[in-house]
């Protein structure tokens, strides 16, 4: 094969990569050993590295490419001038009749094939030192697209032989450590798929932030996909939970959003423009590109190409406008978080804050300081200032020789699954984008701060903010029996903690999704005929667009928010805390006003238990329950387990659970599991009652406190008599503990008491709890207080 020009995909494989480079080598190996598992790659065929060593060789290039680089190196020449000579040098090159015979004849056969004269291809540049493990050299190398004709084929084979000497692809090899002149191209030529009429995207069959092995995340877009690999627009994104995707009748989509999709590539019409850009329609912009069934097709493909390759993978996908057929034209090693030690967990924490001036797609985990450097024009490259805080409309590759010198990245388009993203991971560079006008934001030279630390949403603030980096050993960390538990409230950090060694999540919070995501007050979407305030029914007709029946926005918001959070921690419990907001905190949300009255003390007044039942938020309750029943057996998360706060009576626990039922979720039924928690007197005083009716207790340590004291937990002239170590709060702790024991059900505590106070850890542990949640940035710390406790205990 070696001494051949060209070879079809189906003839290569995975060890072929010398031969045919990274890129087709997958292509190969994914035709030859995946189309049983119905994963659809288009046909196509390469040219292999002794084609290019031959059109080097019979046009005197080698010199040449020695002759430019050393004079680059020795400082004679920038490395701009010594890039464009060799190409240049390329270009003008010619092809030896036998090897462009070859590639001809392949063509001709390849249209045969299709029953096409002069095919449409894609022409792909694919190094031998590419989409290898540990480097991935994304856009590096040049593609050219709705290539037809003969001569055009050979023009665009040219150009990719031309592209490994770009001045990013030089740059990318000397910061590799790779030889430019052992490093060879082979060039994959590939039917087209109709994209331009159809869509296209990007998936890694992991998450590319945090590393979180059980996803698979998908971006598209409508037209062809360089838009989303060179970062030019704001694509929409799919998070699937593969773990599930094999369970019957489940459909894990944990996550659909809908990215702007301003303009998309499509077919040129004449001259020689192969390709050009449009604005895309109102309707396509409002719209999700991908149909549930397609995004889980795509995360099928995703994880039969992981187990495969038996390693995180970077992929490319289209989908066909003529045939609404699905196709992976591209996979390649994930070269980031593949690298990561699992081992050690790191924790970035920004301690200060200052003005927000822009957020986007969190790009690594990282944060960092420095200047601005705001740069609108790719002309103005020559003046960036090393350590500065990168801030521009958007990069591609040709932006590796600054973007390694940056402290920090912030781009106005693109999304997380572009090629500049993808090199600012392997650089270790924090990079906010697609916050829409950081430009016009940011002024050259002030400080900022930008921050991937928060979650999937990066912020980038004004001035140089303090923070912290903390590195824990896992493996070091001592065993406990006593379960250790997460406190969560945003789906967008949950994935960051897949890593805690925690036994699930003991409170998630569902106040977060309903105020910072869905932002609506449930009844003025059940009722929403009694939001007179127009701009606030204005407001929440915008938000609830792509729903027919506005309440789904709700419903299906939740239901994701809490998969996302369930996700990290399955098959482990994740105890999901029903509504608890105060009155007033009620109606602060949209449409709020029209069904909260004002109280005089919101703390002891109409929240938690007592409000799902009344007529006055009844409505509102029924889709939490629907939300919750959705998370369960549509998505799958049956893991998930669902606690009622702040419950008064036994008669109002039965009620509560007979509106449950009502909604669908009968404990017992389906594996459902009911808690309670505990954090009112009567809870203890009658918790042999509330035992009966419940599967677990949660001990609520500041509610607890506040009424067993007569402290208002928030008064500062108060503060120094709240204490949860306080002897009576301790004796009604101590109580309920036995009760929950005898009565047979599990009870924990959510709070960080036990991580502020290591007697209070070490008296829970005294009592047999069995277990503790904690907020996730404290876990690792409190570890080992609560095993020495465990020890002391075991000592005769």
């Amino acid at each position: 094969m070696e001494q051949r020009y060209a070879v079809w995909f189906e003839e290569t494989g995975i060890h072929d990569v010398g031969i045919v480079g990274g890129k087709n080598a997958s292509l190969g190996e994914m035709l030859r050993t995946l189309a049983d598992q119905d994963v659809r790659v288009p046909d196509g065929f390469a040219t292999t590295s002794a084609a290019y060593r031959e059109f080097v060789a019979a046009n005197g290039l080698r010199s040449a490419i020695q002759e430019q680089l050393a004079r680059h190196r020795h400082g004679d020449i920038p490395l701009s001038a010594a890039g464009e000579t060799i190409r240049r040098h390329f270009l003008a090159g010619a092809f030896p009749d036998r090897m462009s015979d070859s590639i001809l004849e392949f063509y001709a056969d390849l249209g045969a094939r299709a029953g096409i004269s002069n095919p449409p291809v894609a022409v792909r540049s694919s190094a031998t030192a590419e989409d290898l493990p540990d480097a991935s050299f994304a856009g590096q190398q040049e593609t050219f697209l709705n290539v037809s004709g003969n001569e055009a084929l050979l023009d665009a084979c040219r150009r990719c032989f031309a592209s490994l000497f770009t001045d990013r692809a030089i740059s990318y090899r000397a910061m590799k450590g790779f030889s430019d002149l052992d490093v060879a191209l082979s060039i994959g030529v590939q039917r087209m798929v109709r994209a331009d009429i159809g869509a296209s995207g990007v998936m890694f069959s992991l998450d590319t932030e945090t590393g979180f092995p059980d996803v698979a995340v998908i971006s598209a877009t409508w037209g062809l996909g360089e838009t989303v690999v060179q970062g030019t627009v704001n694509p929409d994104k799919y998070v699937v939970f593969k773990p599930l995707l094999k369970a019957a009748g489940c459909f894990p989509i944990i996550e659909k959003s809908c990215g702007a999709k301003e303009q998309k590539l499509i077919y040129g019409r004449g001259g020689t423009a192969r390709t050009r850009m449009v604005k895309t329609t109102e309707r396509e912009r409002t719209s999700l590109v991908l149909s549930d069934d397609e995004v889980l097709q795509l995360g099928r493909w995703a994880a039969v190409i992981e187990e495969h390759y038996g390693r995180p993978m970077d992929m490319e996908w289209a989908k066909d406008g003529l045939t609404g057929e699905l196709f992976v034209v591209q996979a390649r090693p994930e070269t980031v978080q593949a690298a990561r030690s699992n081992t050690v967990f790191t924790m970035h924490r920004l301690i200060g804050r200052g003005p927000l001036l822009a957020a986007g797609a969190a790009i690594g985990d990282s944060i960092a300081s420095g200047p601005a450097c705001v740069i609108r024009d790719p002309a103005e490259i020559d003046r960036f200032r090393d350590g500065s805080i990168l801030v521009t409309e958007m990069t591609d590759p040709d932006w590796v020789p600054i973007m390694r010198r940056a402290a920090g990245i912030v781009t106005e388009h693109g999304g997380p699954t572009s090629h500049a993203a993808i090199i600012s991971r392997e650089l270790g560079v924090p990079a906010v984008v697609g916050t829409g006008n950081a430009t016009d934001r940011m002024t050259d030279g002030e400080m900022l701060t930008v921050s991937c630390a928060e979650g999937d949403e990066g912020h980038v603030f004004q001035g140089a903010l303090e923070f912290r980096t903390e590195q824990v050993d896992l493996q070091a960390l001592p065993q406990t029996t006593t379960r250790v538990m997460a406190n969560l409230a945003s789906p967008s950090s949950a994935f960051k903690w897949w890593r805690l060694p925690v036994a699930g999540v003991g409170l998630a919070r569902m106040e977060f999704i309903i105020n910072e995501l869905i932002m609506i007050h449930p009844m003025a979407l059940a009722q929403p005929q009694r939001v007179t305030d127009t701009d606030e029914a204005a407001q929440i007709q915008t938000r609830t667009r792509s729903y027919s029946d506005a309440r789904d926005y709700f419903v299906h918001t939740l239901a994701s928010g809490l998969a996302k959070i369930s996700a990290p921690f399955y098959p482990d419990p994740v105890i999901v805390r029903l509504s608890d907001f105060k009155s007033n905190e009620y109606a602060r949300l949209l449409g709020g006003s029209a069904f909260e009255q004002p109280e005089e003390n919101p703390m002891l007044g109409f929240r938690g238990a007592s409000r799902y039942y009344n007529d006055r938020y009844r409505q509102g309750f029924d889709l939490e329950c629907r939300a919750l029943k959705r998370v369960r057996e549509h998505l799958g998360s049956r893991n998930i387990i669902i606690m009622v706060p702040f419950c008064r009576t036994v008669a109002e626990a039965d009620r509560v659970l007979a509106v449950m039922a009502e909604n669908g979720l009968t404990r017992g039924e389906a594996g459902l599991q009911v808690y309670m928690m505990c954090e009112i007197p009567s809870n203890i005083i009658l918790a042999s009652e509330f035992a009966a009716r419940f599967d677990g207790f949660s001990i609520g340590s500041n509610d607890l406190t506040q009424l067993v004291l007569g402290v208002d937990r928030d008064s500062e002239l108060l503060a120094p008599l709240f204490d949860e170590r306080d002897e009576a709060v301790k004796h009604m702790i101590r109580d309920v503990i036995s009760q929950a024991h005898r009565a047979g059900i599990r009870i924990g505590i959510c709070g960080q008491g036990p991580s502020n106070h290591t007697d209070f850890a070490e008296f829970l542990i005294d009592q047999g709890i069995d277990s503790v949640s904690l907020n996730p940035d404290t876990v690792l710390k409190t570890i080992p207080i609560i095993a020495a406790a465990e020890r002391r205990r075991a000592r005769p």
